[in-house]
């Protein structure tokens, strides 16, 4: 099998145990159409230069986005229908017609990598800072997010988590959050700690604008998947919009963390650091080092990860320096798209 058709029937089987059986069937019915194709898209896939698995560059995603689009644009209703039956056949010809219907604009879609930005990921956000507000009390930390995409995400203490029977108290404010996260929960939820959260700012390569690429950022979204769609509906239409800069974190994070800062700092990153090459990693990782040895009870420094670790789902991992060394804890694992969180914290 070559390594394009391999990546998609890879990336079907992922998709499948990720809860989206459309965009499995999808996967398998572009392989054989692009297979037999002799158009410019089907050469562009088979010819792909680097690593099309998901693992690097995601075509399959790419393409399976480039599709959602024209659905969520209104502007292929037969590809819509196709995508609300369960016919394999329909599917074939729905997406073979589409294909040729729109040639030059999926060609344009596919040159750009899948950016999710998956706003579920903020439940372990949330809890992290009841964690962390329990560790440091009122100590107000600044937001620093590594790969943030359109930086939803860096909006996550205006966001609500409820888990299982667990409920949040009345809003403190003018409005009532509009985005309500509920992942399955699993151990004990973290106490209703308020973490006090200052200037929030993030970094990608290329930043996307909830403004301008809300379609985008919706396409990634598997299309079978309605809560998913629904909570990027809502989340960009927050009205705080996040600062993302254009960069990369390598040089960003060195450059945030020696900037002036009368209060502390959280770090994180929600399955991103798997697309970092290792020297980015290894110098994030000096900065971090860097700037905790230098840390406070009054400038505390935090580095929360949720990251693939070769485990089910996700590892969560906090480190915390306040002065007098570095503290280390496992908060437990979640499912990459946080449909899941089995919250387990413990120091190590």
């Amino acid at each position: 099998m070559t390594a394009w058709r391999d990546a998609f029937a890879m990336q079907a089987k992922a998709c499948r145990a990720l809860g989206s059986p459309l965009t499995a069937r999808i996967c398998e019915q572009l392989a054989p159409i692009l297979e037999a194709g002799d158009d410019a898209l089907a050469r562009r896939v088979r010819t792909w230069p680097g690593d099309p698995s998901y693992r690097a560059d995601s075509v399959p995603l790419r393409l399976c986005g480039a599709l959602h689009a024209l659905v969520l644009n209104g502007d292929d209703p037969k590809l819509a229908q196709a995508y609300a039956e369960a016919n394999d056949a329909v599917l074939h010809r729905s997406i073979s017609q589409a294909i040729q219907d729109n040639q030059s604009r999926i060609l344009e879609w596919i040159e750009h990598a899948p950016q999710t930005n998956e706003v579920a990921r903020a439940a372990v956000l949330i809890a992290a800072g009841r964690f962390l507000a329990g560790l440091l009390g009122r100590c107000r930390l600044d937001l620093l997010e590594l790969g943030a995409s359109a930086g939803l995400n860096l909006n996550f203490p205006r966001y609500s988590l409820v888990a299982n029977t667990e409920h949040d108290p009345p809003f403190l404010g003018e409005r009532q959050p509009e985005v309500w996260l509920s992942p399955e929960w699993r151990g004990t939820i973290p106490a209703h700690a308020l973490l006090a959260t200052g200037a929030a700012r993030g970094v990608d390569l290329n930043p996307l604008d909830p403004a301008r690429d809300g379609l985008r950022l919706l396409s990634y979204i598997w299309p079978d998947q309605r809560a998913r769609l629904e909570r990027m509906q809502a989340a960009l239409a927050e009205r705080y919009p996040p600062r993302v800069d254009r960069g990369d974190a390598a040089d960003w994070l060195p450059a945030r963390l020696a900037e002036s800062c009368p209060h502390g700092r959280l770090v994180y990153h929600t399955v991103a650091a798997q697309y970092f090459p290792a020297a980015t990693r290894g110098r994030i990782e000096a900065a971090l080092q860097d700037a905790g040895a230098k840390a406070s009870p009054e400038r505390p420094l935090a580095h929360l990860s949720m990251e693939a670790d070769g485990g089910e789902g996700a590892a969560l991992a906090l480190r915390l320096w306040a002065g007098g060394g570095m503290r280390r804890w496992s908060l437990g694992r979640a499912d990459f798209h946080a449909r899941w969180i089995d919250w387990q914290p413990k120091e190590t």
